[in-house]
């Protein structure tokens, strides 16, 4: 580098892989969440179903519902999804090749965001619409982090567009 040579670091794409780390460690947490939805004596996660008989909490497998079983498989597809594109990131950043793998992790990534999306949409629209309960109830933190999952993705599918083009023009 010469003396009349500028440097200009951007840390837009290692902000984008934290991002992609923390979608994939929120979406194990809330796939292995035993509270998506609690109520008063109830539990729902997207293993099992809880409810509280005379101070005895009887659990049974959701796996039985074809809804909860599309909503597990679009959640897992979306982290499978979601650690391919964190691999070739960060494979690609450690070899310094990442200009040419920008495109591939956008490209996974949104259609992990467009994947989970779906199964969190799907899961209170089909959970209300299967389920009556006589008592309040809330989506719980389990859900949450399936949501904040999704929110990193997409932050990460917005760090990898390709800025490099436009800033080579401006150097």
């Amino acid at each position: 580098m010469s003396l009349n040579e500028v440097s200009v670091f951007r840390p837009f794409k290692l902000i984008a892989i934290l991002c992609v780390f923390l979608a994939l460690c929120l979406d194990i947490a809330a796939v292995l969440s035993p509270a998506w939805v609690t109520a008063e004596r109830y539990s729902l996660s997207l293993w099992e179903s809880c409810r509280q008989v005379d101070d005895v909490w009887q659990c049974t497998s959701t796996l039985s519902s074809d809804w909860q079983i599309a909503t597990l498989v679009l959640l897992l597809a979306g982290a499978a999804v979601t650690l391919l594109a964190f691999l070739i990131a960060l494979i690609s950043q450690c070899r310094g090749t990442h200009r040419k793998h920008y495109r591939t992790v956008a490209i996974f990534l949104f259609t992990a965001v467009v994947v989970q999306a779906c199964a969190l949409v799907l899961y209170p629209i089909k959970f209300l619409d299967s389920t009556v309960l006589q008592t309040y109830h809330e989506f719980n933190w389990g859900y949450g982090l399936a949501w904040g999952a999704t929110i990193f993705m997409l932050g990460g599918v917005l760090l990898c567009l390709r800025t490099d083009v436009y800033e080579d023009a401006m150097y």
